[in-house]
């Protein structure tokens, strides 16, 4: 997600940086050390303007979770976000201003109980499906930062993006607990909390394509 340079965005960051816990030395082996508690680890893998982090802090409340972010103008959207919902849930919400490609610097294996990816860019042209989040190398990494036994959730309404990462996870060996193209209309939206994207696509009329799957021992 790319927007518009904030005005006085970097002020408007530092006066929220208690969201904004500094990048690690080193990969935590305890990501609860950024909260007043212990709790199961959730985290989101570009959060864009933070909607859906906010609503499932609100909503798991016996959960600890991170959102990250790369661009620090959407950023500013998603701490200001969660700013304005501190009243509705305990402190358990920190973002990061990093790219996918570091997480195995701010995080320890087996460190994180549940991965979230919404509606994540589908890098479309040629010779770009490395950049996809849901390339293969990038889902060894996930692989790696879930506990056995964690989960990850994935939603796009990209069809072509869909089929890839399906593709990818059957060539890692990888079985999803659900898989559908019509997210919406399926038993698993039980529950479901939406990003600022999907409530748009929803009131358009636009399916939802969603799976997940559990870490089992033999993914590790």
């Amino acid at each position: 997600m790319r927007m518009r340079k904030k005005k006085h965005g970097a002020e408007r960051l530092a006066a929220l940086s208690y969201l904004l816990p500094p990048t690690p030395p080193a990969p935590m082996t305890d990501p609860s050390a950024l909260f007043s508690r212990s709790a199961p680890i959730y985290l989101e893998i570009g959060c864009g303007k933070g909607g859906f982090a906010c609503g499932m802090a609100t909503k798991h409340q016996d959960a600890n979770f991170i959102a990250l972010e790369k661009f620090s103008d959407v950023m500013v959207c998603a701490v200001e976000k969660a700013e304005a919902c501190k009243d509705t849930r305990p402190d358990n919400l920190r973002f990061f201003i990093a790219d996918a490609v570091t997480l195995l610097t701010l995080f320890a294996p087996a460190t994180v109980d549940r991965i979230y990816l919404n509606f994540s860019d589908p890098w479309p042209k040629k010779g770009y499906a490395k950049r996809r989040l849901t390339h293969r190398e990038f889902l060894k990494i996930y692989l790696s930062l879930l506990k056995e036994g964690g989960e990850l959730y994935f939603k796009t309404d990209n069809v072509t993006l869909f089929d890839f990462t399906i593709e990818e996870l059957d060539a890692l060996g990888i079985a999803c607990r659900y898989i559908t193209r019509d997210f919406h209309n399926s038993p698993e939206a039980v529950g479901n909390v939406m990003t600022e994207y999907e409530t748009r696509f929803s009131e358009q009329g636009v399916p939802i394509n969603a799976l997940a799957f559990t870490k089992c021992r033999k993914d590790a």
